[in-house]
């Protein structure tokens, strides 16, 4: 009989894995048994199983959460240009397949279904427009009052809340932002973190945190800095809406402009 890292043994169906209450020490245990077996085709393979067995059995552990994920998802669908709505499947793919993070808590709450909107604004944008940003400031804020409030942080929520900023700021910028500047600090502050945190968890056979910094936040200062931006954008649009405002320049032959 074989017993392979992990709990887990040839010919039998336990593993300890699929019922361990706290989400991070299984996400531990799945980490460590693939780096101890070196990461091969056939470890690759049953981590994925294991994962997706765990993550099965977690979502109907969890049915109200996961009925309230699935008519939030429904509702922001509904309302979401039809070309991006492959953006809240995925969305609620991944929030589905993580609820065990949730651990003892049997609902999503309000933080969370704030932070998932939040997720989603990129689908909305044709609804929002240069709103995105505001309302992603916004819920920003009030999704972390919310938990800490009324005693609701979780696992899921933390996980949530920074996949939800990577996601929309990055697309954010990368759209909307000019400023080459901005694009690559946006780059190094979510897309670039995120991708050495996984690496390192990987490789190092258990989940790392993100390092957070009490008094230095470059995530958050992007977050303004180009939610500023906008709103000042809108601003001078709406002068040179005004009687008496700021003609719009205009372009003659030859490409010189004049206002």
């Amino acid at each position: 009989m074989n017993v392979f890292p992990g709990g887990i043994t040839a010919g039998t169906v336990s593993d300890s894995v699929l019922d361990e209450p706290d989400s991070r020490a299984s996400t531990n245990e799945l980490l460590s048994a693939l780096r101890a077996r070196h990461y091969t085709p056939a470890a690759w393979s049953q981590f994925l199983i294991r994962a997706t067995k765990r993550s099965v059995r977690q979502a109907l552990h969890h049915r109200r959460a996961l009925l309230e994920s699935t008519a939030l998802h429904a509702g922001l669908a509904a309302l979401a240009d039809p070309r991006h709505r492959t953006w809240v499947a995925a969305s609620w793919f991944l929030t589905a397949s993580h609820l065990g993070m949730l651990e003892d808590r049997g609902t999503l709450g309000v933080a969370n279904s704030l932070t998932l909107i939040r997720a989603n604004l990129p689908a909305l944008e044709n609804r929002l427009g240069n709103a995105v940003p505001i309302v992603a400031l916004a819920t920003d804020w009030l999704d972390g009052r919310f938990s800490r409030a009324t005693g609701t942080e979780t696992r899921f929520g933390r996980q949530a809340d920074f996949l939800a900023d990577t996601a929309l700021w990055t697309w954010f910028t990368l759209r909307h932002e000019s400023n080459w500047w901005l694009r690559t600090a946006t780059f190094a502050a979510w897309g670039a973190s995120a991708a050495a945190v996984t690496t390192a968890s990987f490789a190092g056979g258990a989940m790392k945190d993100m390092p957070r910094f009490r008094w230095v936040r470059p995530a958050a200062t992007l977050q303004v800095i180009t939610g500023l931006r906008i709103l000042l954008k809108q601003i001078s649009q709406a002068r040179r809406k005004l009687p008496g405002g700021p003609l719009p320049a205009r372009t003659y032959p030859g490409g010189k402009g004049v206002t």
